[in-house]
Order: C-alpha cells, then structure tokens, then sequence
C-alpha cells in the first residue's frame, strides 16, 4: 500500500540530491531570505525554529530580514527565551533601526521587563539615545510602565534630555504621572 507519509520529489533528470551537510556561502538574496525565516520565527515567538535556522542552518543571528531589521527587533518580546538564543548566538543588543531604536527602546515600550533584563545582561546599554533622543527610560516613562521605570532608574542617565529637552522626571511631571516622578525623584536624590 502506498505511504501516507508525502515523499519528497524525484530529483530532475541529469541532477542528484544536493549533499547533506554545511550550505555554501549564501548569496545577497538568501542571505536576505534567511532573515526573513529567522525573524519570521523570532516575531512568533517559535524557538525550535529559531534553533534550526541559528544552529543548522547557521544563520547568523543580525542576518537582515526584508525590511532592514533583525530578528532581535522583531522578535515577540514577551518571550524571553527568544531574547535569550538570539543573544547567545551573538545577536547584537544594541542594534538601532533607522528610527534609532535598539531593543532596550522596544521592551521598554511594550513594558515587557524580563525581556529587558535579558537585554541588559548580555549588554544591551540603556542609555543611548533613539532618534529623538529619548533613552529606553524616557519611553518607559511615556508609556507609564511604572515598573520598567523602577528597573531602569537606577542604570540610566537621568540628567539625559530628550529632543524636547526633557529629562524622565520632567517628562513625567508633564505626563502628570506623579507615581512615577516619586521614583525617579528617588533615584536622583540618591548618593552616586
């Protein structure tokens, strides 16, 4: 009886099966196609995936997708096992996007601390500035994730200004988010 299981296809006539083992050198476009996989399965949060591409298919981990992003900008960042294998594999922390945001800037606004964490224990610096010279404080501030402040506070600049000339404190108080103003007052009190 025939297989349930589909076979792969007959090679073409006068070809072989290309041999098992390391790829070559991958040209502009599939180096461009592997970063679409790989931020394809670091955006859905699919680690076994993530995996293979990184440790089969060597794909490196700051391989550009389409867009110009890598998969440590695009990944879910609510999975922080994501954050974890790409920065174990070399992935850049600190990476910026045209807009100047590195991941620090984007865990920071989706409020996801553990990913943050991640980030900053393999490097990631909290205190560079996006393009509009907010640091991943400032966001954190704008987007009032009161305990992404509480984390950030002590490792930030907080005499920094933004574009707009404001500090995290003065942000907050323009913000009228006085529980957040409270810790960073806090922090700044503080003996360095």
């Amino acid at each position: 009886p025939p297989s349930a299981l589909p076979q792969p296809p007959a090679p073409l006539p006068g070809r072989s099966r290309p041999a098992a083992g390391p790829r070559p050198a991958m040209l502009l476009g599939d180096e461009i196609s592997a970063g679409d996989r790989l931020s394809g399965a670091a955006a859905r949060g699919d680690l076994a995936e993530l995996r293979r591409l990184l440790h089969q298919e060597l794909v490196h981990p700051d391989s550009h997708n389409r867009f110009g992003k890598t998969a440590l900008q695009v990944m879910m960042f609510g999975n922080t096992f994501v954050a974890e294998e790409l920065l174990k594999q070399g992935a850049s922390p600190n990476i910026q996007d045209e807009a100047g945001r590195a991941p620090a800037h984007d865990a920071a606004r989706t409020g996801f601390l553990d990913t943050l964490r991640v980030l900053v224990e393999h490097g990631a610096d909290v205190n560079v500035p996006d393009g509009a010279g907010a640091l991943p404080v400032h966001v954190a501030v704008r987007e009032g994730h009161t305990e992404v402040v509480r984390y950030l506070a002590p490792e930030s600049d907080l005499r920094h200004r933004d574009a707009e000339g404001r500090t995290p404190l003065a942000l907050a108080r323009h913000l009228g988010l006085s529980h957040l103003e409270a810790i960073l007052e806090q922090h700044l009190s503080a003996p360095a």
